[in-house]
């Protein structure tokens, strides 16, 4: 069998019990408090600066925040290689997981007592800070979790985690907006700082993952370096490196081309705040935790190879939606359609897609390495959507623009395959996908 169950037989039933089992059910915790930070700095902070009556042209800037994310990698390596006093007694994992939530609860209490009318630029640092410490949350939480999942459990628990993250930003972002109405935006910020508090039990709960390996000592500085480096060396080193890192950068940039004007067509085909909010929020919102389920399952019973490639051929397919949805013009059916099936496909996708690159971590520099590969995923479609997104819209119109993104999304699924196909996939694979029960590379190519 192609995949990371412990064996090759069994039924589907096999593909549900790792959602019961510890490291999964930890990966779940862990999503709750990784999803809350970045809904701190994201509507809810413009929902804020909004009602406080700053322009449009301010609130926007402070998508700065968001931009720490992408630059998560130029300090992973910390997280892999400091020990912090006192606390490093817990273990290299756990210590900076109650380091970081620490962190980012002051970072979010600054944020709370800040006042964005009087003081903006307190306002603006306040918000980097968040950023900063919420992607140095996210580095530890994504290595605590891949180096707590044995590889057979890597995709369920992605989709755990997944579902964490979800739950966690939404529930972080609404319970905001509710306090802020009856009791003020400070009282908002520092109650949702309490979302730390899983991801700190489940350190405290389940202590150093059994997986994790340290470095080797880094006593001066070329060994300093060397930890710095190391990491992104280790993984230049492997058969197929640049190829791979050629599939991170490009494999969402049809996805995200797609999302990024949905809400843009949506208003220009005719539908109301209320259609939008029940269909693009509510039914998308179900949809992709249904799809994250089943990613979970088609992981564990089909394995890695396949899983992967029947996500990213639904994801570049439910690109055509969209094209089919302008088409077609106002239509609730469509829009419940077609958000229906592009946030399933996104949920199988983001589970496998995801464990996917966990399996390509070292064990040594889990942190730098998964955090490089996260960001270069995202970078190039991003990139893309700020400078030309627009422009291509109001060139070709929607209905054109969207055949392109599904277009632009299958060179993806192709450079998959081929790369199944030629064993790229398996020599790629670090001890992360091997280490353990089950192994990332196992069984024939899809």
């Amino acid at each position: 069998m192609d995949g990371t169950t412990p064996s090759g037989t069994g039924s589907w039933l096999d593909g549900l019990r790792p959602y019961v089992e510890k490291g999964p059910i930890a990966a779940f915790t862990l999503g709750i408090s990784s999803g809350f930070p970045i809904a701190m700095i994201g509507a809810t902070l413009t929902s804020r600066l909004a009602q406080d009556g700053l322009d449009k042209k301010t609130i926007t800037a402070f998508t700065l925040g968001f931009l720490v994310y992408n630059l998560k990698p130029l300090w992973a390596w910390m997280v892999d290689g400091v020990r912090l006093p006192i606390l490093g007694r817990l273990g290299q994992r756990a210590s900076w997981l109650i380091f970081a939530g620490l962190l980012v609860v002051a970072a979010v209490a600054n944020l709370a007592f800040v006042d964005p009318t009087t003081n903006l630029s307190g306002t603006i640092i306040a918000a980097l800070l968040v950023g900063f410490t919420g992607a140095t949350f996210d580095i530890v939480i994504d290595a605590y979790r891949i180096e707590q999942l044995k590889p057979y459990q890597l995709g369920v628990g992605s989709g755990m985690a997944q579902y964490g993250y979800r739950i966690g930003n939404v529930a972080a972002a609404s319970l905001a907006l509710f306090l802020a109405a009856r009791f003020g935006w400070s009282v908002a910020y520092l109650s949702c700082a309490a979302f730390v508090i899983p991801a700190i039990l489940t350190g405290l709960w389940l202590g150093e993952p059994e997986r994790h390996r340290d470095p080797a000592a880094r006593r001066g500085l070329p060994e300093i370096i060397a930890s710095i480096v190391g990491p992104f060396a280790e993984f230049f080193k492997r058969q197929g490196a640049v190829i791979i890192l050629i599939f991170i950068l490009i494999h969402k940039i049809g996805d995200t081309l797609a999302n990024i004007v949905l809400r843009l067509m949506l208003n220009d085909l005719g539908f109301s705040n209320d259609e939008i909010a029940i269909y693009d929020v509510g039914v998308g919102f179900w949809t992709y935790l249904i799809g994250v389920f089943i990613g979970g399952v088609l992981y564990a019973r089909l394995g890695l190879k396949r899983a992967v490639l029947i996500s990213l051929a639904l994801m570049a397919i439910s690109n055509a939606s969209f094209a089919l949805l302008a088409a077609t013009g106002h239509s609730n059916l469509g829009l419940a359609g077609t958000i229906g099936f592009e946030n399933l496909a996104s949920g199988i996708g983001s589970v496998s897609v995801i464990a996917y690159f966990s399996a390509l971590c070292d064990l040594r520099y889990t942190a730098a390495q998964f955090a490089l590969i996260s960001a270069a995923s995202s970078v190039v479609g991003r990139l893309l959507t700020a400078t030309t997104a627009g422009a291509l819209v109001e060139q070709l119109g929607y209905v054109q623009f969207y055949w392109m993104t599904t277009a632009i999304a299958f060179p993806g699924v192709f450079l998959f395959w081929w790369m199944s196909r030629s064993g790229i996939i398996d020599r790629s694979i670090g001890d992360a996908g091997t280490a353990g029960e089950g192994d990332a590379t196992a069984g024939p190519a899809a």
